[in-house]
């Protein structure tokens, strides 16, 4: 822009353009998002600061508010013309005000509520009034229960309109709201909110309800905290928290239905440059893009196509800074589960839906199946497993049916196995394994059996492998591990070979790499891991490479750090690190060739909403939007439509998840 500005109005005009005026200046600006450029235009006819700024049905943008203590022409309500560029003043509010809301009601009238009479030391007003296009004048109508200033007013869907928190005339916090009827001009009780707050925001949501965030003064849990207003039942509920406490915030409806919390500030954060993202269907919150400037006291305004315009705003760095918001349409909420769970399994099935297999809840190991329809977006139940089971391994075989080994459950290491027929939606016993296993690995080798490596027991790490046959329904030892290990990674090469990279052992970490002949049954060293890992992941490139991502060593922490195997040579090469180190995440090889990593746990023992994608071409990470909600020991599965279901994992705040996320590159 071209001033500075804060305390100022941005109002999106029907030509799809933003008027921001106002702040300590009178003048005004015009953004033009198709340029990305800002254009003057007339000055205002007197500064309006903490004012408001409503575009009316026919066009025009009234102001209203008191002039500036440092310059006032006496002026408190002017109309904006767009398509002259020009301002006139229109009648005077009964009270001049700032700090104060004003709503656009049904029939075509503002309402203005509360705010202050003076910038400095001014009291606090309970007083409204509504301004009538048509006359160009203001007349009082009801007044509020309390005085208030600093507050919000929405617009509900029965077109009555919801006051909420704000200062009091004390200096106090308000949690009373109140509903505004225009059809009697009176007000009645809403309740109270279990926070009082000021500065906070209200988004009227898709269903009707209204989505309070922070502004819980100095408390980190008021001011992180958000709450949910219930029109139809009168009644408040609390809603999962923001990551970071803020007031002075922005609050935008995206039209995908989400909400973009963006800036703020708070005694314990300074000013923000972090925004988040609610998503309505999940009450949760995930990480969006940082500003580039932190900022509070700003404006954010929905722009024609979906984008959102942040502009000026308190900041450290220049006032004047205007950025532009692109929603990500990378993610997606589809069906959730039936039963919360976490490490369990997900396999795609010949058909295009998914299977998942067992993990664990909140309360209990699982038995439980459920499949989803990528066509309705929708989860069903199946026929359940034998054992309960969680850290097992479920492979895809060359006949459909799906092969469960090993795992554990707060009983057993598990040895049993059981084969899932999707055409009859049940699943029967078959062969078990010679030895109890879990966090081993399942690879289907390219004569249909599945090979079953390492793990771990009660006896410690493992260096055992076994073969399946599916013919005969048996499994048979085969060539032992040099290192025993779990927590690995198992990647079928194209020529037929299993390349194992690191994990841990009874002895510590592992960086060595081993590679299994199924001709012959026995397994060779290759080229080591520059850095020990466990619990990190690999996957197999277009190239017949393999990417291995991320993990754990013990020496070094949390990696981000990633590395790339040459089955020709035998050889790994560093390449780029991830942007922030991860481990049980998962990885997923797209279409184009790129490879998605998303979620799971970070070094500050937290869980990852973030995801990043590997281009090997040019052998470099970029972000790609985050998931709604945080996440390990998810599963992700590549559908036949190209896209990636996320399902289930855990999060330190929700606990064992029950959502699910499609992902759409």
């Amino acid at each position: 822009m071209a001033s500075g500005r804060l305390l100022h109005t941005a109002t999106l005009l029907a030509n799809g353009r933003v008027l921001v005026t106002g702040g300590y200046n009178r003048s005004a600006e015009i953004y033009n998002p198709v340029t990305g450029t800002w254009s003057r235009t007339a000055d205002a006819l007197n500064t309006h600061r903490a004012a408001t700024a409503t575009l009316l049905p026919n066009g025009q943008v009234l102001i209203a508010g008191l002039g500036g203590a440092e310059w006032n022409s006496g002026i408190s309500s002017e109309l904006y013309d767009a398509e002259s560029g020009t301002w006139a003043a229109t009648g005077d509010l009964g009270t001049p005000r700032l700090s104060h809301t004003a709503t656009l009601l049904p029939d075509g009238r503002v309402l203005v509520t509360g705010g202050a009479d003076r910038e400095y030391a001014g009291a606090v007003l309970s007083t409204a009034e509504l301004y009538d296009p048509a006359t160009g004048t203001w007349t009082p109508t009801g007044p509020m229960a309390e005085a208030r200033r600093d507050h919000t007013a929405t617009l509900l869907s029965n077109g009555k309109v919801l006051v909420t928190g704000g200062t009091q005339a004390s200096g106090l916090l308000q949690s009373r709201a109140e509903l505004y009827d225009a059809a009697t001009g009176t007000w009645s009780p809403a309740g109270s909110m279990a926070v009082a707050r000021a500065y906070h925001s209200a988004t009227l949501l898709p269903d009707g309800q209204v989505l309070i965030v922070g502004g819980g003064g100095s408390d980190w849990n008021g001011s992180t905290s958000a709450e949910l207003f219930d029109p139809a039942t009168g009644t408040w509920a609390m809603t999962t928290g923001m990551a970071r406490p803020r007031r002075y915030h922005s609050a935008t409806l995206l039209p995908s239905g989400l909400v973009l919390v963006t800036g703020g500030f708070h005694e314990y954060t300074g000013i923000l440059t972090q925004a988040e993202v609610y998503e309505p269907s999940l009450g949760a919150w995930r990480a969006a893009g940082p500003l580039a400037t932190g900022r509070y006291l700003h404006t954010a305004t929905l722009l024609t196509g979906g984008r959102v315009l942040v502009a000026g705003g308190f900041s450290n760095g220049d006032q004047s800074s205007a950025e532009v918001y692109t929603p990500s349409r990378t993610w997606a909420s589809t069906g959730s589960l039936a039963s919360p769970r976490s490490a369990h399994t997900a396999t795609l099935l010949p058909d295009g839906q998914v299977l998942v297999a067992g993990g664990v809840n909140n309360d209990e190991d699982l038995a439980t199946m459920e499949v989803y329809d990528p066509a309705s977006g929708t989860w069903s139940t199946t026929g359940a497993l034998a054992w309960p089971r969680y850290f097992h391994t479920a492979t895809l075989l060359a006949d459909g049916q799906v092969l469960v080994a090993g795992g554990g459950n707060d009983d057993e290491d598990l040895a049993a196995a059981e084969v899932y027929d999707p055409a009859l939606g049940t699943w029967s016993v078959t062969g078990a394994l010679a030895s109890p296993r879990y966090y081993h690995t399942a690879t289907l080798l390219p004569d249909g059996k599945v090979l079953v490596a390492g793990g771990v027991n009660n006896d410690g790490a493992l260096a055992t492998t076994e073969v399946y046959d599916p013919a005969s329904g048996t499994w048979s030892a085969t060539g032992a591990l040099a290192s025993p290990r779990y927590y690995h990674t198992a990647t079928l090469l194209p020529d037929g070979k299993v390349l194992i990279a690191g994990g841990v052992s009874d002895g510590g970490d592992l960086a060595a790499a081993e590679v299994y002949d199924s001709a012959l049954g026995t397994w060779s060293a290759t080229g080591a891991l520059a850095s020990p890992r466990y619990v990190h992941s690999a996957t197999l490139l277009s190239d017949s490479k393999v990417l291995v991502v991320g993990g754990y060593d013990n020496g070094s922490g949390f990696l981000a750090t990633a590395e790339v195997y040459d089955s020709a040579s035998g050889t790994w090469s560093v390449t780029d690190s991830l942007a922030l180190p991860r481990y049980f995440h998962t990885a997923t090889l797209l279409p184009g060739g790129k490879v998605l990593i998303s979620g799971g746990g970070d070094e500050s023992g937290g869980f990852l909403a973030t995801a990043e994608v590997y281009d090997p071409s040019s052998g470099t990470w970029s972000t790609t939007g985050a998931l709604a909600s945080p996440r390990y020991f998810h599963t992700a599965t590549l559908l036949l439509n190209g896209k990636v279901l996320v399902s289930g994992g855990g999060d330190n705040s929700q606990g064992i998840l029950t959502g699910a996320e499609l992902y759409t590159p």
